[in-house]
C-alpha cells in the first residue's frame, strides 16, 4: 500500500490558489479558452480546471506545462527574499500572504484585524474594495499600486468602485 502524501500546508494551499489565479487571469486576458489550453499544454480540460482552483493533486509538470503554453516562467525565491522587491516591474506577481507591515495603506485599512501581520490575498483584495472610498489614492506607494492592480486582475478581473487610475 502506497504511503499517502501529508496533507498540503495553508502557505502550500493559498500558494496553489494565487498560482491558479494568476493562470485564469492569463488565460482570460489572451481571450483563449480552457480547452484550447488544455491542447496546448497536453493536458484535459478538466486539468486545466483543477490547476485554475489551485488544486494539490496535480502534478507540478502539468502545472509547468500550462504556465508554458501561456507563455509565463516559473520561479522559486528563498522566503528571505523581500516582498518589495518582487512586486516591482513583474505584472505578474501575486504574493500568497501580505504583510501589513510592508503596505501602509492596507495597514490603516485593516485596523480591526486583530491579532495578525498577514492576510491572504482574497482577504487584502476584500478590505481595499470595502474601504476604497476611505483610501487617499494620490498617498499610495507604488508598490502598492502594484499590489492592488495584481490582487484585482488575478482574483476577479474588474477595476475597483474609483480605482481607474490605479
Amino acid at each position: 500500500m502506497p504511503a499517502k502524501s501529508p496533507p498540503p500546508s495553508v502557505v502550500v494551499t493559498e500558494q496553489l490558489t494565487a498560482l491558479g489565479a494568476l493562470v485564469r487571469a492569463r488565460r482570460k486576458a489572451l481571450k483563449v479558452s480552457a480547452t484550447a489550453l488544455a491542447e496546448a499544454a497536453g493536458m484535459s480540460r478538466v486539468s486545466v480546471h483543477r490547476i485554475e482552483q489551485g488544486a494539490p493533486s496535480v502534478t507540478m509538470g502539468a502545472y509547468l506545462n500550462v504556465l508554458a503554453a501561456l507563455g509565463l516562467v516559473f520561479s522559486a525565491a528563498a522566503r528571505e527574499e523581500p516582498a518589495n522587491r518582487l512586486a516591482e516591474g513583474n505584472p505578474g506577481w501575486l504574493p500568497a500572504r501580505i504583510r501589513l507591515a510592508d503596505y501602509p495603506a492596507l495597514k490603516q485599512l485593516a485596523w480591526q484585524v486583530q491579532g495578525a501581520d498577514e492576510l491572504t490575498p482574497r482577504e487584502a483584495l476584500d478590505i481595499y474594495e470595502r474601504n476604497w472610498r476611505h483610501l487617499d489614492e494620490a498617498a499610495l506607494l507604488p508598490r502598492e499600486q502594484h499590489l492592488i492592480e495584481a490582487l484585482r486582475v488575478a482574483l476577479n478581473g474588474i477595476a475597483m468602485p474609483g480605482a481607474s487610475d490605479v
